[in-house]
């Protein structure tokens, strides 16, 4: 029976190790690619091996897109985006988990029910929005729409219901405010799923590319996958560039996933709780 065991624990680390080989070549291709001439890119066979043509790939990147205010851009929206969406999501998922009013069934299923709207159903109606404010190539453009995402809500609603409503009623008893109640008692018990829905929206903004499409007009305004959708032009495409952006586009997602990798799976396992 040890026997057994063994065999089959080593055939599931077999196959485990085979499924992260199988995950992490793209990356590594890419990788391995940006280091090489755009020539070598698609060669048979595959080149493997790292060469000496990174930093040639970046300055040529650099001319081409102007990658050092590309990457501010991305950062600046993606960071002011997470922040202030982390914020509303929390707070109204914290009101839908434990307030009770009038409608707050239905409009929480309305929220629900907006997941199924394409996007694209909404770009004229937004676009017009945004006219009609002139905020058209502005980072407000870029920030604000979407800001109370619903699958965030969702998330972070789903993992307060597993607050004990005892535990608010004694500090409401203590003489806690409602506020109080929230950055005291709830926000420190949601770090797990504060960090999954961090990870979510960091990477939903990071790759946003259609409504930065849209939204901005002008290349000191183009967040990375805009900046990169350029490249791809009716001449020559130089790929060695295009796998430099792209290795340098992967980098902050996977600095940020690991630096909240720990609170990621219990913050998602948290949205199993039901009411």
């Amino acid at each position: 029976m040890a026997l057994k065991n063994r065999i089959s624990s080593l055939l599931l680390y077999a196959a485990l190790f085979i499924g992260a080989l199988v995950s992490l070549f793209p990356f590594y291709w890419a990788v391995i690619a940006s280091t090489n001439e755009s020539g070598k890119v698609f060669a048979k066979p595959p080149v493997l091996l790292p060469g000496s043509k990174f930093i040639e790939n970046v300055v040529n990147l650099n001319e081409s897109i102007q990658i050092g205010r590309v990457m501010f851009n991305s950062l600046f929206v993606v960071i002011v985006f997470t922040a202030l969406s982390l914020t509303i999501c929390t707070m109204a998922g914290y009101a839908f988990a434990k307030f009770r009013f009038k409608g707050r069934d239905a409009l929480f299923t309305t929220f629900l029910l907006s997941m199924m709207v394409p996007f694209h159903a909404l770009i004229i109606p937004l676009f017009k929005m945004m006219a009609a404010l002139d905020w058209l190539n502005t980072y407000q453009a870029l920030i604000l729409p979407n800001l109370a995402y619903p699958f965030a809500i969702f998330l972070m609603r789903q993992n307060m219901l597993a607050v004990p409503d005892a535990i608010m009623e004694a500090g409401r008893i203590d003489g806690v405010s409602e506020w109080g109640l929230f950055t005291r008692i709830i926000l420190p018990s949601m770090k797990p799923a504060l960090a999954a829905t961090a990870i979510f929206l960091f990477m939903y903004q990071w790759n946003n590319f259609l409504w930065p499409l849209v939204a901005a007009s002008t290349k000191d305004m183009y967040t990375l996958p805009v900046a990169l959708s350029t490249l791809f032009g009716l001449s020559r495409i130089d790929y060695g560039q295009v796998m430099a952006g792209v290795t340098l586009a992967t980098g902050p997602i996977i600095v940020f996933f690991l630096l909240l990798q720990r609170h990621f799976i219990s913050g998602m396992l948290g949205t199993a709780v039901k009411e």
